[in-house]
Order: C-alpha cells, then structure tokens, then sequence
C-alpha cells in the first residue's frame, strides 16, 4: 500500500507512520493531527455517508494525551529530530518481543500472515474487514476457537486454479479439490502444536454434508465411501464444511475453525515477505511443476514458490507423499522467516502481509472480522516453532490396487496418532512447570498404581454404563472373562449419571484387585478412586468400573501413548532440512 493509502504522500516514508508503542509492543498509526488527511480504502462495500462536509464518517482522532503532542512523521533526508525535553539520559525501555504479537499460520500450500495491529485506526481495520471472505462452517465445527482449550484449525490448499498465470498449471477446469491438507492442533497451555498432513490420495468414507449453496440456500449432499479425500472437496458441490466433516470421521477430532486458499495465496504471500529460503539435496528439473534448481540452498517466491511446493515426481518416491515432504519444509521455512527480525521489525513489510493475508485466504463465518483473526493469531503466537512438529497420517499402499495409485489407513499406528492429538499429547519434548500441589496430585495418584497385583481369577467387579455407547458394558464383560480370565465380573447396567472419564471404585482392602484390572486395562492412578465396594448380586463385595464418555471399545487401552509410533515421519519447524 502506497502513502496516499495510509494517510500521507509526498516524501513521507510510509512506514514511518507506523510507530512502535514501547508500552504494548504494538505498531500504532501516527498520523499528523494537523494535516488533511486522505481517505484509507474502505472495505469492499458501499461507503457510509460524510456525517460533516469534507469529513469521512466514522474517522475519529486518536486520543492524545494532555500537554502531549505526536510527533510529526519523520521525512526522507531530513535529520534527527531532537528528542522530547526531559528525554535526555533516559535508560531506554525495553521493547516487548513483537514475535507474540504477529499472527501467522501456513498448511500446505498456503499461508496466512496478520499484523496485530488493532490500534493502526479504525478505518484501516475496517478496510481489512473488507478484504476477508467467509463462508459458512454449516454446523460442521465447534463454532470457533477458545482461549482457555486446545485449538485445532483445518487448512485446505485447493487445486482451483484461480488467478493470472494459474490455467497452464495441469487441470485448468478443477473445481477445486482439497489437493492438500493440514490439521494444525495447538496445545491448551500452547506450548507445543502438531500440523498433520492428509495425503490427498487416501481412500475414505466422505459423510452426507448440510452445505450452504452460493445462492445462499441449503443442500445436503449425499456422501460416498471408499473415494480418495481430495474429493471431500469440490465434487458434487461439496464446500470446505464437507471436508471438516470428513476429517472428523476420519479422525475423531472436530476442527474448530478453517482456512482456505488456491495457488494464488503462496505466490503472494511468498513475494509479500521477500521469499522464503530452502534447501536441495540435489539438482531438480522438473517438466511438470516447472521447478528448476541446482542443489543448494535457494530464495524463492512468487511462481518458483508455487512450482516447488507443487513438484512431487522429482523428489523421494515422486508421489503426493514426497510432494507433503517438500510442502512441509516449505512450511518450516516460511515459519522461520516470518519470525525472523527481519520481518518483525519491518513495518512497511508487516502491514504488506497484512494486506496480502487477508486477501489470501477463505475462512470460516466464525472467523470473518480482523479481531477474531487477530486474537486467534496472539493464541498462535504464542508457541515456540521448536515444538511445531510436522507429520503425515500414517498410510499404507491399498492393497487392493495393483497399479498402485492410493493409499489407506495403517490401522497399526494411525489409531495412535489421532489418540495423542486428541488428548493433547505432544509430539516434542516440552519441559513444563507444574505446581506443588499439582505435583503432590500426581505423585498421590502414580502411587495408587504402585504395589501388589491379584490374579485376574480373584478380580471381583461389576460394570455399569455411564456414558458410553450402547452395549459397551456387555462387550467390555465378555473381553474380560473370554480375553483377560477375570471371571468374577458382571453387567451391572447403566450407570445413574454420565461421566466424561471412566472410574474405578474400590474399597481400601481391594487395592490390589484395582491394580491388577488397572494393568489390564490400561486405566491411570487418576482413574482409580479409592473409596468402598458394593454387593453384586451373588451377595458378595464387589469394585465398580463405570465405563464414560473416553471408551473407546472392548479391549482397547484407556492409556494415551506419550510418544509417536516407530517409523511415523515427524519434523519440527526449527530445523532446516534440505530436499532429496
């Protein structure tokens, strides 16, 4: 954006009507209080009516403090202006990090760049208001985000190819597939994230999806099983709430909020921060990305961006899961330079992105204001890029196939990595700091499972429901009296109120009975709650396991695994790694 776009022109250096508040570690907007000002676009919609002659409504003047005035805006080649009186031979106040106060995500081939910067003026954040296009999430999310929980945001990169120069790129006429897919789980105490890729080509089971229609009606479009994911997207007039019902099924996990954007959203954002550096293991000639580069370490934007997150037959096995191997360090990549100095504490530069990010990208209706995305951002900007771990859902060739062309579930480790992300495990080693009497908590409840065990046979409990799914209680009877050889159990029925967390209860002298169903179940110390027994009905003392909302199904452990799967691909986005 030029200076008459900002409030000056002449020789006005732009950026330096943006000034850094020490106080908050915010940009603000500066302007001459004296001088005509000159309109800010306005959002795309019709201007509101002048409430004065000459006067644009809604423009209000920054407050200014009593006896204060603002500074003028410095002018190029002009000198050093003396400094404010009684200024002299201060210490210097410490800036706070801007680092938190940028807001950035990227999936696949896409990224999107905000600037925290809610005190530049009203009418600028109304012209970025304007810049934003949502759609509705049709019932298919959470219905946004919340500070005080983990934060999961899905992030499609569509085949659309939408833009100048974009038809010579493969199929001109898509209609737009989910071409490529990042679920990004942010950690509740934002310590840690993990950003899982959904290969495109992975066979699954798209439900039926309420969609709103451009015309604003309403239409449910019938779902297909055993299709590849990419047409969760796209077909049939499927929109992007189709593709986070999809993910749910998929996964387990409900997304709360989305972002959508086309091949357009990584060559303006890449050239908007002055490109992004990566890294070749090797010479790379590609005829159908239109990539070529020398091994090394390269700069690129604009349309080599786009060529390099797009090639896949001149990496690895030259598959889409190569090509989510390169997406992934692009992304790390493009991580590392917009937390870098250099673009934090370039204001022409930060409000550039600002002004390209909210053109990029499509989002939710749960996300169509500046101060949502903003305060999403300040969420995000929280975490350290060491602890963003990238990895893909774990996949193996479809068996049924024998040109090999799509993938399918590893059912052996993929159960896994959708289990950690819901119980908001991280993926990275994460030292946090716990409470004394947090600590004390956990000690208490670690020591519930340490000591002797029964033998399964002399295990005497009774199951009830309280929360899961119908027949829970009878499946999980039979696991343990045909699987485990605990006998002495019994389907009590439903349990008198639902619990979130399953429980077992027991008297102080069957603690070593509790420990032994514990082992074989996998339940924790927390989920053993000493207390008494009851009578079953043969008229003996007996535990009570009452199964919740967390079972998962009959046999299957209650214990979250603390660490990735072997042989499950992870990177984070600290590291430089160079493509092969």
């Amino acid at each position: 954006m030029d200076a008459q776009g900002r409030g000056q022109a002449g020789d006005i250096d732009p950026a330096d009507q943006w000034v850094l508040n020490p106080h908050t570690g915010e940009y603000e907007l500066r302007l001459t209080p004296s001088a005509p000002q000159s309109g800010i676009p306005g959002p795309r919609r019709a201007a509101p009516s002048p409430n004065r002659a000459g006067a644009p409504a809604g423009r209000t003047a920054s407050p200014v403090a009593p006896g204060r005035t603002v500074p003028p805006p410095r002018r190029r080649g002009a000198p050093p202006e003396e400094p404010l009186p009684g200024r002299r031979g201060r210490r210097p106040v410490k800036k706070k990090s801007t680092a938190k106060k940028a807001v950035l995500w990227t999936g696949g081939t896409m990224a999107f760049v905000l600037v925290a910067a809610a005190g530049g003026g009203y009418l600028y954040i109304r012209h970025l208001n304007g810049n934003i296009t949502s759609v509705s999430d049709d019932g298919a999310s959470t219905g946004g985000f919340q500070t005080d929980k983990a934060i999961n945001i899905l992030l499609i990169g569509t085949d659309k190819r939408t833009g100048a120069g974009n038809g010579s790129y493969g199929d001109k006429d898509s209609v737009g597939h989910a071409d490529t897919t990042i679920l990004l789980h942010v950690s509740k105490d934002r310590t840690n994230a993990t950003a899982l890729s959904i290969p495109r080509d992975l066979i699954v089971d798209v439900p039926d999806c309420e969609t709103t229609q451009s015309d604003g009606t309403t239409k449910v479009i019938p779902g297909t099983d055993d299709v590849r994911f990419n047409t969760s997207l796209g077909q049939d007039e499927r929109t992007a709430s189709c593709t986070v019902r999809t993910v749910t099924e998929l996964t387990g996990i409900q997304a709360d909020n989305f972002m959508v954007a086309d091949f357009n959203a990584v060559k303006t954002l890449t050239t908007a921060v002055g490109g992004v550096e990566v890294c070749l293991a090797k010479d790379i000639d590609d005829e159908d990305s239109k990539l070529k580069l020398s091994k090394g370490t390269h700069t690129i934007s604009g349309e080599q961006a786009l060529a390099f997150v797009r090639t896949r037959h001149s990496v690895g096995f030259g598959g889409d899961l190569s090509r989510i191997g390169l997406q992934q360090q692009f992304l790390s990549a493009l991580m590392r330079k917009l937390k870098s100095n250099d673009t934090l504490t370039n204001p022409a530069k930060m409000i550039k992105l600002a002004e390209t990010g909210t053109k990029a990208l499509t989002v939710d209706s749960n996300l169509d204001s500046i101060g949502k995305l903003k305060d999403l951002g300040l969420e995000l900007g929280k975490l350290n890029v060491k602890n963003l771990t990238f990895t893909t859902v774990p996949v193996v060739d479809n068996p049924t196939e024998k040109v090999k062309a799509t993938v399918v579930l590893n059912n052996a480790t993929a159960p896994t990595v959708f289990d950690m992300i819901k119980n908001d495990v991280s993926f990275t080693e994460v030292k946090k700091k716990a409470s004394a009497s947090k600590s004390a908590e956990a000690a208490e409840e670690a020591a519930r499972l340490k000591g002797t065990k029964s033998a399964a046979s002399e295990v005497r409990v009774r199951i009830l429901n309280g929360g899961a799914v119908a027949g829970s209680a009878q499946a999980e009877l039979e696991y343990l009296q045909n699987e485990e050889g605990v006998l002495k159990s019994e389907n009590a029925g439903n349990a008198d109120a639902a619990l979130s967390k399953t429980t077992l209860e027991y008297a102080p002298d069957q603690a070593d009975q509790a420990r032994r169903l514990a082992a074989i179940l996998g339940l924790s110390g927390a989920q053993l709650k000493p207390g008494k027994s009851v009578t079953n009905s043969q008229g003996l003392p007996t535990m009570t396991l009452t199964l919740g909302k967390d079972f998962k199904g009959a046999g299957v452990s209650f214990t979250t695994a603390t660490k990735a799967p072997e042989g499950v691909q992870q990177s984070t986005a600290d590291k430089v790694e160079c493509a092969k």
